[in-house]
């Protein structure tokens, strides 16, 4: 995203070539990160193409695992990043009705156990499941808790008139995630992403990061170049 003028193309050239490749190569299974949102919902763009790169890899002649996740607590990602920073340069905000929308993030160290466990257990090779953090928010309690953490909570003012392009420019310019990778990510804030499982929480167990927990990880691992 922000590279390519569609980026859904992109990844499915992408996504072709690497199957083939790694049939090829002889590799014994893929795990793919994929983005979480119901089945039979109208997903995002962003995250239909997230969809369309695990079906595509699927086809190939490699089995292939999926983990599907929300945000990812972890310094440097851009949701994650994009969400800190408006609530470090905005204290009063007008926000589109996304912000009431449910997400269940997970913390980086979380998800990074997860996918190591999948490459130790044969019998996740061919499965899907759903990944994330004990708690589920929406946009505007993450924003709050983020501002409750860094001393300065926002004032929030929904309105129903912001389109994801101009929210999207809006946070391009208050932020320093780029209107061209904003603007998919913001699109894909009115999905509902929440797990429907904890099948995977199951299988590798281990500790659980609660959002403040993570978020304290995340903002301490933050490199000081990253904020305006």
């Amino acid at each position: 995203m922000g590279t390519r003028p569609d980026f859904a193309e992109a990844d499915r050239i992408a996504a072709n070539s690497f199957a083939a490749e790694m049939g090829r190569s002889g590799v014994e299974r893929i795990i793919y990160l994929g983005g979480l949102g119901g089945e039979g919902l109208e997903l995002s763009h962003h995250l239909a193409s997230r969809r369309e790169v695990e079906g595509l890899l699927r086809q190939g002649s490699v089995p292939v695992t999926t983990l599907r996740a929300a945000i990812i607590l972890g310094a440097g990602g851009s949701s994650f990043e994009m969400l800190v920073q408006l609530v470090e340069k905005v204290p009063v905000m007008i926000c589109p009705r996304w912000v009431e929308t449910r997400c269940q993030p997970i913390a980086l160290m979380e998800l990074l156990r997860y996918l190591e466990g999948c490459a130790e257990r044969p019998e996740v090779i061919g499965q899907t499941y759903d990944v994330g953090g004990p708690e589920v928010l929406s946009y505007r309690k993450m924003m709050e808790r983020v501002g409750d953490h860094i001393g300065r909570r926002p004032r929030l003012f929904v309105v129903p008139v912001l389109t994801p392009s101009l929210s999207a420019h809006w946070v391009g310019f208050i932020t320093l995630v780029s209107s061209d990778i904003a603007r998919p990510l913001v699109e894909g804030m009115k999905n509902p992403v929440v797990c429907q499982d904890d099948r995977m929480a199951q299988l590798v167990p281990g500790h659980r990061y609660g959002f403040d927990e993570a978020l304290d990880i995340a903002l301490r691992d933050r490199s000081p170049g990253v904020r305006r």
